[in-house]
């Protein structure tokens, strides 16, 4: 059957030309993810990566492209940063937050652009600390003014060229751009992992790395069940009479997400964990109250309890925050009761708002603890079992994502196929 799907992707020439066209863009990104910005050395960034374990998760997730220091080594992240400022300050003006929610395709577009405007001041502020807090830590040489003002430039066009690429997929390819890259990040590193995984072969270890691929499973097998899962709310349409015909008198229901967020606050969660220690190792190196301060924090957020909790919170937080910015109970119950459409038991208006609010929030829940858990997974894998590299690449947080594109792209296939059975018939 998939075997079928395949083929006949590949036999119509709009499906094929999407496909072909968004394997083409990740084969310029895997490209730019080797080329190293100018005037720098690479060759002791690898231990640092490895140790340090929130870098060494951005490493993954921009294919290895931050420990080459490539022309792409921040990846989406100040992209992904701009849109999560911008959606923090929905809630802050109103006129923002009317643009977002009210204004239709016109609205969003304009405020994708503000998004895509402050990408740029993000991009040069991270890597100035990039550059700056792997020199404090002996990981570069000295960096001449030119120099550094060079591979700022570079970073940051490099940083915006990412962006364009994503959003060129998802305009003319399959698919949301950004996540695919972010997949095919993960993705790319996955056989050198292997690789190094045979090449550094334990047979000690046997047990623990047969653990490890049971719980890889299992983590697998809940990911779909989580990602696949809803509650369904049921809805009724009243009977109209519109000259001699009836319209309405069917019975359908609204499914909700038990993940309506996906992955998307866990790459919130991730951008935000990933200034603290950033920012308190760019001031390591400075004397004073101030260094001495610096150095607190930065040991604070190496300590895998400190590190484990505070990313459970976040990704929590930032599940129920992305939901409340997308999704609106408001607008679905006056839609609803503009169609002539009813929860059975429940009266429009106010009512089913608080019943579609009552029901997201216990549903939004159990899908907020299970990203919390996937987040920290890696952690909770490498305690148990042993296997350290390895886990970074295909644990917890990479494996969710991975698995939510995979079903995401699998829809987004299965839809395009359906719509041309339709135009066929």
């Amino acid at each position: 059957m998939w075997f079928d799907k395949i083929t006949l992707l590949f036999k119509i020439k709009d499906l094929r030309k999407k496909i072909l066209f968004v394997l083409a863009i990740m084969v310029v990104f895997r490209i730019a993810a080797n080329i190293p910005i100018p005037g720098i050395d690479v060759s002791q960034l690898q231990s640092f990566f490895q140790q340090n374990q929130l870098f060494g998760l951005m490493n993954v997730f921009t294919g290895g492209a931050l420990s080459n220091l490539s022309l792409v080594m921040l990846g989406l992240g100040p992209y992904i940063t701009a849109v999560i400022i911008l959606q923090l300050l929905t809630m802050i003006f109103p006129q923002l937050e009317r643009m977002y929610k009210e204004e239709g395709e016109a609205g969003k577009q304009k405020f994708n652009q503000y998004g895509r405007i402050l990408t740029v001041p993000l991009a040069v502020l991270q890597g100035y600390a990039m550059l700056t807090l792997f020199k404090n830590q002996g990981l570069i040489g000295e960096i001449s003014s030119f120099s550094m003002i060079t591979s700022i430039f570079t970073i940051t066009a490099g940083a915006v060229f990412l962006m364009w690429l994503g959003e060129l997929m998802s305009e003319k390819g399959i698919g949301n751009g950004i996540s695919l890259l972010i997949f095919a990040g993960i993705v790319a590193r996955t056989p050198i992992e292997i690789r190094n995984l045979f090449v550094t072969w334990d047979p000690a270890k046997t047990p623990s790395y047969l653990a490890f691929l049971v719980m890889a499973i299992v983590i697998i097998a809940g990911v779909v069940i989580i990602t696949e899962g809803r509650r369904n709310i049921p809805i009724s349409y009243a009977k109209r009479v519109r000259g001699h015909r009836i319209y309405g008198g069917v019975s359908t229901y609204l499914p909700m997400n038990i993940n309506p967020a996906g992955v998307i606050p866990i790459i919130f969660a991730l951008s935000i964990m990933l200034f603290p220690g950033m920012i308190a190792n760019f001031f390591a190196g400075s004397g004073g109250l101030i260094g001495t301060f610096a150095k607190a924090t930065a040991n604070i957020f190496q300590s895998p309890w400190i590190y484990g909790i505070f990313y459970f919170a976040l990704v929590i937080l930032f599940t129920f925050f992305y939901t409340a910015v997308t999704f609106d109970p408001k607008a679905i119950a006056s839609n609803l009761q503009k169609m002539g459409g009813f929860v059975p038991g429940i009266r429009p208006g106010k009512t089913t708002s608080d019943f579609i609010h009552h029901i997201l929030n216990r549903v939004l829940l159990v899908g907020a603890i299970f990203l919390g858990l996937i987040a920290v997974m890696p952690s909770m894998v490498q305690g148990f079992t042993g296997v350290q590299a390895f886990s970074f690449a295909i644990g917890g947080t990479a494996l969710l994502i991975v698995v939510s594109v995979v079903l995401e792209l699998r829809r987004q296939v299965n839809a395009q196929l359906t719509m041309r059975d339709y135009e066929e018939i």
